[in-house]
C-alpha cells in the first residue's frame, strides 16, 4: 500500500498534513539523511581549512561543488542511502559511503578518507539533530505562533475599551476590560518566547566517547578542542557542549521541551477560556456557508478550533514530557534508547503548529456580542459592593466591609436601585455620596 494522506497512520502525516507540511524539511527521515550530509560536507571543508597536512593541496574551489551535495539533496538521494543501509545496516554508514561515490564523480577519491575522520554515528546525529530543530523553531514553529500571537494582539486593541464581568471560582467579580484579558495571554506568550530564545541548541561533538581520542591520536598537535568549538558553534551556529559521553547530555534540549510544553500549557488555557466566553455567549462565530456544526443539531455552531488545539496540544505535552524526562538519561557512556526518541522530536511540534493555526482559525471566527456582555454588568451591580466599602474604609466609616456584606448576602436581587439607595442611607457627607453613585459594573474596571 502506497502511503499518502489516507493511509498515513499518524494523523500529523495524513488528515492534518496541510497543516503540517512545512515540518517535513525538517523531521522526515530525508530530511534527518540530508542534515547527516550537511554536517559530513561541512566537516571535511573545515578539516580543509584547518588544514590537515594531508588536506593542504585541496582546491578550495571545490567546496561549493561539495555543499551542493546537501543543497541540490533529493528523494532519489535519500532512496540511494536507504538502499546502502540496507547493506550497512547502519544509517550514518551508509551517509559516509554516499558520500565517497560523490567524491568519486568529482574526482576527489584521493580525499575521500577523510570524510567522517575520527568522527562516531553520534559526532552527526548529535549536531544534525540540533541544527535541524533549531531550523524548523525558527522558521516553521515561531512564524505560526508570532501568527496567531499578532491576531490575539490586534484583538486587544479592537476590545481594550470593552467592559466585562470577571469570574474568580465562576462566580461574578471586579469587573475588567476583554482587551487587558486578551492582554494577560500575550504577556505570558511573550515571557516565555523570551526564555526560549535564551536556550542554547547544544551538540555533542568529540569523536567515540567525548574525547577526540582517535583525532588526538591521529594528529596530537592539534587543537581539536578548539576545532570543535568554532565548528559547532561558529560554522554550524550550534553551542558544543564540552564535556559529554558519546551523545550529547540532552539537558538543554530537555530545556527547549520543558519550555514548549509552557506555552502550550498558555495556549491551553487561552482556549479554554474562549471557549469558556463562547459558551456564555459573550461571543458568537461566524457561520461558513455549508459547513455543519451537528449532524443532529441543526442549530449548533461548535467551538471546534479551540476544542481541536486544545486536544492537538494535550498530544504534544505529553510527549514533550517524555522527551524531557527520558532523553538526559542514557546508561554509562551511552545507550541507544535516544535514538528512537529523538526520531519523534517532529511530532510534538507538529501538532502544536496545528494547534496554532487551529485557535488562529478560532480566533478570526470570533464576533463580539456587546449586548450579551453588558447584560451580565448590569445584572451584577452586587460587584461595586468593593468598591463602596473601599471608599468608605478610606473615609474611617465604621464596620464598611460588614455593611456591604449584609446588603449583597440577601436572597434579594441586587440591582442599580438597591445600591443606589443603600448610599443614600450611608453616614458620609454628600461629595462622598456622589463619588460612590459614579461606580457601576461598567465603570468600576480599574486600569
Amino acid at each position: 500500500m502506497l502511503v499518502n494522506t489516507l493511509t498515513a497512520i499518524s494523523p500529523v502525516d495524513g488528515r492534518y498534513r496541510n497543516a503540517t507540511h512545512e515540518l517535513a524539511a525538517y523531521f522526515s527521515e530525508a530530511a534527518l539523511i540530508e542534515y547527516r550530509v550537511r554536517i559530513e560536507i561541512e566537516y571535511f571543508i573545515a578539516l580543509c581549512e584547518l588544514p590537515l597536512p594531508q588536506l593542504a593541496d585541496f582546491d578550495k574551489s571545490h567546496y561549493e561543488s561539495l555543499r551542493d551535495i546537501y543543497r541540490d539533496f533529493s528523494e532519489d538521494d535519500a532512496e540511494q542511502i536507504k538502499e546502502i543501509e540496507k547493506t550497512t545496516n547502519h544509517d550514518v554508514k551508509a551517509v559516509e559511503y554516499f558520500i565517497k561515490e560523490q567524491f568519486d564523480e568529482l574526482d576527489l577519491e584521493n580525499y575521500k578518507e577523510f570524510i567522517h575522520f575520527g568522527l562516531t554515528s553520534q559526532d552527526i546525529n548529535n549536531t544534525a539533530t540540533p541544527l535541524l530543530f533549531k531550523h524548523a523553531i525558527e522558521r516553521v514553529y515561531l512564524p505560526e505562533l508570532t501568527k496567531m500571537l499578532d491576531r490575539l494582539k490586534e484583538l486587544r486593541a479592537e476590545w481594550h475599551g470593552v467592559s466585562m464581568m470577571a469570574r474568580t471560582h465562576g462566580q461574578p467579580a471586579s469587573p475588567t476590560k476583554l482587551g487587558k484579558e486578551i492582554g494577560v495571554f500575550i504577556e505570558r506568550f511573550e515571557a516565555q518566547l523570551n526564555l526560549l530564545k535564551t536556550i542554547p541548541f547544544s551538540a555533542k561533538f568529540g569523536g567515540a566517547t567525548g574525547n577526540f581520542n582517535a583525532h588526538k591520536a591521529a594528529y596530537p598537535k592539534s587543537d581539536w578542542i578548539a576545532f570543535g568549538n568554532k565548528f559547532v558553534n561558529e560554522q554550524l551556529g550550534l553551542t558544543r557542549s564540552q564535556l559529554t559521553t558519546q551523545i550529547e547530555h540532552y539537558d538543554n534540549f530537555a530545556a527547549h521541551c520543558d519550555n514548549l510544553k509552557r506555552i502550550n500549557n498558555i495556549l491551553i488555557d487561552l482556549d479554554r477560556d474562549f471557549w469558556t466566553y463562547i459558551s456564555m455567549n459573550y461571543f458568537r462565530q461566524k457561520i461558513k456557508a455549508g459547513e455543519i456544526g451537528s449532524s443532529a443539531m441543526p442549530h449548533k455552531v461548535n467551538p471546534i478550533d479551540f476544542e481541536n488545539s486544545e486536544g492537538n496540544l494535550g498530544i504534544a505535552n505529553a510527549l514533550l514530557e517524555h522527551f524531557a524526562a527520558k532523553l538526559p538519561i542514557s546508561r554509562l557512556q551511552r545507550d541507544l534508547t535516544d535514538s528512537t526518541v529523538l526520531r519523534n522530536i517532529g511530532v510534538p511540534l507538529a501538532h502544536s503548529v496545528i494547534a496554532f493555526k487551529a485557535t488562529l482559525k478560532g480566533l478570526n471566527k470570533l464576533l463580539l456580542d456587546k449586548a450579551t456582555i453588558d447584560a451580565d454588568l448590569d445584572n451584577n451591580w452586587a460587584v461595586v459592593a468593593e468598591a463602596i466599602q473601599t471608599v468608605l474604609r478610606r473615609e474611617g466609616y465604621p464596620k464598611p466591609y460588614e455593611a456591604l456584606k449584609e446588603l449583597t448576602r440577601t436572597n434579594e436581587q441586587i440591582n442599580e436601585q438597591s445600591i443606589k439607595a443603600f448610599i443614600e442611607t450611608l453616614n458620609v457627607n454628600d461629595a462622598v455620596k456622589e463619588e460612590l453613585r459614579q461606580f457601576s459594573p461598567h465603570s468600576y474596571t480599574g486600569y
